[in-house]
């Protein structure tokens, strides 16, 4: 029950330090808002993802993730050419079996899909991240609270285009319910409503601190104790980073393979935790 109530207080504290970067990025340069909200061309992605936590000593574990995400174009929906991908990795340090700390880096390779564009075709992008999650029982499912820092560095796609910094803050709520069985365990298949939302702060952020709220749900199934697979559906929907009164918006199918490898001998070993995300 500490644990949980730690957990609120730090809640209360990363919304306030929200609310305050809404108020510095609307300090900066004007931007001329359209009259009302407008949605551009809703977009439709498909991504795949791989989820690795690895362990490498008694309380230490490496994160290892690696994403493929890809885009449609005019004559192919949802897997049309690739927009993304992402490598990213973290060492991570379990605290108790329900609170779990990570920190690392990211290297996203951006691809431009403006089939029309005549700038480069990539650029790098470049991330320190790092989590905090929690992990609560309730019954027979499992819900989890994430918190999630970025400090990011990227650029646009024309030759002469310098790197902006930028910060994310990240909360997503999470749960994995089994329906065949009453715990979650091999041979579970479990269903796994979030929610979450991303907002970002830095120079070039005006009038626009809501990047993305994501709405997913998804279906899973427990094949082993150190493999899972899941794949489900995801609508997204956030302000434009130059115009805040533009939004985008997004349908994405999401397909992942969650792994968890365990090289240590059997003496060693913790207790089963609560890992993946």
């Amino acid at each position: 029950m500490s644990t949980f109530r730690t957990f609120q207080h730090n809640l209360t504290i990363l919304v306030c330090i929200l609310f305050l970067f809404r108020v510095l990025a609307q300090e900066g340069e004007k931007v001329e808002l359209p009259p009302y909200s407008e949605y551009k061309d809703l977009k439709t992605k498909t991504w795949f993802n791989s989820y690795g936590n690895i362990r490498i000593g008694k309380r230490l574990f490496w994160d290892a993730q690696t994403h493929l995400r890809l885009e449609e174009t005019k004559e192919t929906p949802f897997v049309g050419q690739v927009a993304q991908i992402y490598n990213r990795h973290a060492i991570g340090y379990i605290h108790s079996k329900y609170f779990n700390v990570r920190l690392g880096g990211v290297l996203r390779l951006n691809f431009n899909t403006d089939e029309s564009s005549e700038d480069r075709n990539l650029v790098p992008e470049w991330r320190i991240w790092h989590q905090y999650q929690f992990a609560q029982s309730l019954s027979s499912m499992m819900i989890y609270h994430r918190i999630r820092i970025e400090h990011r560095w990227t650029q646009g796609f024309a030759e002469d285009s310098e790197y902006i910094f930028r910060n994310r803050w990240r909360y997503m709520f999470r749960m994995k319910i089994p329906l065949n069985s009453h715990k979650l365990k091999p041979k579970t298949l479990y269903v796994a409503p979030e929610a979450e939302l991303i907002m970002q702060s830095g120079k070039a952020v005006v009038a626009s601190p809501m990047e993305d709220l994501r709405l997913t749900s998804t279906l899973g199934y427990i094949l082993t104790p150190r493999l899972t697979v899941a794949a489900g559906a995801m609508y997204s929907q956030g302000q434009d980073l130059t115009n805040g009164g533009y939004f985008k918006h997004s349908w994405a199918m999401r397909f992942h393979v969650y792994y968890s490898p365990d090289f240590r001998k059997v003496k060693n070993k913790l207790p089963e935790i609560h890992l993946t995300d």
